[in-house]
């Protein structure tokens, strides 16, 4: 399945969708060599191939996320006669994989990384089920970023790398395509990405001191709005408890909400209202008490629950309730 905006396309694809033969087929040669151009392979595996996984488009920048069997995928002589020099990201969510270019050869597995030049030949070995993110980066665009980018080449990135886990934390929200819904968004968002994976590999002192003001920021708040979405229902929640998470101050945490235009407390208190509106309205609630969806959500004062739900919502909590029922002639 495709969809798409001129400045941005999405495909999603697996080969469960197909008779096995064609499935392969559709995923070497349209994933593979048309899109990708890579060389795919399956390897011998104690599960049937399987692979599944959506592509992402944008200006500058390719997104691929996959979950599949054992294969091999290669950058072959053949397919480097298009001339690209673009760079190859893999970031390695689980599975163990051996990676190799220019005559190095590493294994990276269970949240590290590595980086590939698409101007030489190499390639990946998924010794088992496997999943991933990969990134097709303009070298031009990481270049001045990172001194000696070539050296980077095929070596690992450990898991234990900050910046490496807030790429991957961010990257993790661009699944939802409302982070990539108008042309500046998407445009900000390849920037942040830029940022972030010149981070990971290495980026310069300049380049860093760039990066930490604009992709590092916007890496850090989205895995705070994880990290407060994760805890929403405990009622304990605080800008202390998730500071100490993400292993930073109480008072950056603030700031990068009030580069928002808001505060820790006035964000925590609107998802709360949005996940006690969502479960209201939701039939398949319809035997949790009211007070039990406001402590679900987090809400410990049901007096302030619902004068907050009233005043940001204009109804009561009962209201969006029976205008659920009354909609689905319950």
């Amino acid at each position: 399945m495709a969809s798409g905006a001129p400045d941005f396309a999405t495909l999603r694809f697996s080969t469960e969708d197909l008779p096995p033969r064609e499935g392969l087929a559709f995923l070497r040669e349209v994933i593979g060599r048309e899109i990708c151009r890579l060389d795919i392979e399956p390897t011998p595996c104690d599960r049937p191939f399987a692979a599944e996984g959506v592509l992402r488009a944008l200006p500058g920048l390719g997104i691929i996320s996959t979950a599949s069997t054992c294969f091999r995928v290669e950058r072959t002589p053949e397919l480097m006669a298009d001339g690209s020099d673009d760079l190859i990201m893999g970031l390695i969510a689980k599975g163990v994989n051996t990676v190799w270019q220019l005559g190095r050869e590493t294994v990276i597995a269970n949240g590290d990384a590595a980086l590939f030049s698409s101007a030489d030949r190499g390639g990946v070995i998924f010794n088992e089920p496997s999943r991933l993110v990969g990134l097709r980066l303009p070298r031009a665009a990481l270049a001045p970023l990172v001194p000696g980018l070539e050296d980077a080449f095929v070596r690992r990135m450990p898991r234990d790398s900050e910046a490496l886990r807030l790429l991957a934390g961010y990257l993790n929200v661009l699944r939802d395509n409302e982070a990539l819904a108008s042309p500046e968004l998407r445009r900000l968002v390849v920037t942040h990405v830029y940022d972030l994976a010149a981070l990971a590999i290495g980026a310069g002192r300049d380049a860093t001191y760039v990066a930490e003001g604009r992709g590092v920021r916007a890496g850090r708040l989205n895995a705070v709005k994880a990290d407060i979405a994760a805890h929403l229902g405990d009622m304990s929640l605080s800008v202390v408890a998730v500071a100490a998470r993400q292993r930073v101050t109480p008072r950056y945490v603030q700031m990068l909400f009030e580069s928002e235009g808001t505060t820790f407390t006035e964000y925590v208190l609107g998802q709360r209202l949005i996940r006690a509106h969502r479960m209201l309205s939701n039939l398949r609630n319809a035997g949790m008490t009211i007070t039990a969806v406001a402590f679900e959500a987090g809400f410990g004062d049901l007096s302030y629950f619902h004068r907050t739900f009233r005043r940001t919502y204009g109804e009561a909590p009962s209201d969006v309730r029976a205008a659920a029922f009354a909609a689905a002639g319950v």
